[in-house]
């Protein structure tokens, strides 16, 4: 089968197509023919090597931690899925390829399609992980760097549901689609303190750092010192004290509720581009660009 495959640490240059070996299902796993593969910021910094520190990947590699596709082959002890039936959750072999593994997944509703159906994984299960570690209750005021992307687009929505006031930063062009999340929104850069602290001058509760854009020390100032500060991009994280957040439970009945909420609308996912499997090193250039308003998708 094709697969995109990194052989070295670099740039989105070193994402290459190859034939690679079809995998198959273990126990507890089901092998989809993958329709739709999330990009991630992630995927950026594990290529670049940038995670080594914190994530060791072994190389060579195929990326993608969550697919969208349809079961073709079915592990032993698997009762919850059938051959042909439409699935979405977290790869366990790497999403950048015809063909990938799944532990954890859910049925796609017939009303989502394959992409907006693989933008709720990452997204919905980092968001719900970093909100219970930062303990937001409702009354409280977050900030959310980086509120525009496939991450903050949920966390900012997830937030605002349990009754908290969000802050959100974003590019300019990007002002209108956090406001629409229930967030007011303000742009990222320098002078970051003084902007978040004319929107909010009774202070800042938590800050959730999606974009990993150098926004730390400022979220410091803001909060007054390290506590209630998460973050899932900078690696700068442990030398200002400040957590990493890196991954945490997958649940099958999670995504399955987001799954429902999103094909009723409750839940807006938002899709910044899609890109054929070939073209996934000009889906991480857009990726690492940072711009991105929801999530970039690869298809198969």
């Amino acid at each position: 089968m094709e697969a995109v495959v990194l052989e070295r640490f670099g740039g989105p240059e070193e994402l290459r197509l190859a034939e690679v070996e079809v995998p198959e299902p273990g126990p507890g796993q089901v092998r989809v023919r993958v329709r739709a593969a999330g990009v991630n910021p992630f995927d950026g910094k594990v290529r670049s090597g940038a995670m080594e520190r914190v994530f060791a990947t072994r190389l060579p590699a195929v990326l993608g931690l969550e697919v969208a596709g349809e079961v073709d082959a079915v592990g032993p002890g698997v009762n919850s899925a059938a051959v042909g039936d439409a699935v979405f959750g977290f790869a366990d072999t790497g999403a950048y390829a015809e063909r990938a593994l799944l532990t954890t997944f859910a049925r796609k509703p017939a009303a989502l399609t394959w992409e907006r159906a693989v933008a709720l994984p990452v997204a919905g299960e980092t968001a719900d992980r970093v909100l219970r570690l930062l303990g937001v209750t409702a009354g409280e005021t977050l900030l959310v760097n980086g509120a525009a992307g496939a991450v903050g687009t949920i966390a900012v929505q997830l937030a605002v549901a349990a009754g908290a006031r969000v802050v959100g930063t974003a590019g300019p062009d990007n002002q209108g689609h956090v406001a629409s999340l229930g967030a007011t929104p303000t742009t990222y850069g320098p002078g970051l303190v003084e902007r978040v602290r004319a929107l909010a001058p009774e202070g800042v509760d938590a800050v959730f750092d999606v974009a990993g854009r150098g926004a730390l020390p400022d979220s410091i100032e803001l909060r007054g010192g390290t506590d209630r500060i998460a973050t899932i991009a900078d690696p700068a994280a442990a030398e200002l004290g400040v957590t990493f957040s890196g991954a945490g439970e997958r649940d099958a009945g999670r995504l399955a509720e987001l799954a429902d909420l999103a094909a009723r609308g409750v839940l807006v996912t938002a899709i910044a581009a899609t890109f054929p499997l070939a073209r996934a090193a000009e889906a991480h250039r857009v990726s690492d660009a940072g711009h991105a308003r929801g999530k970039l998708v690869l298809t198969a």
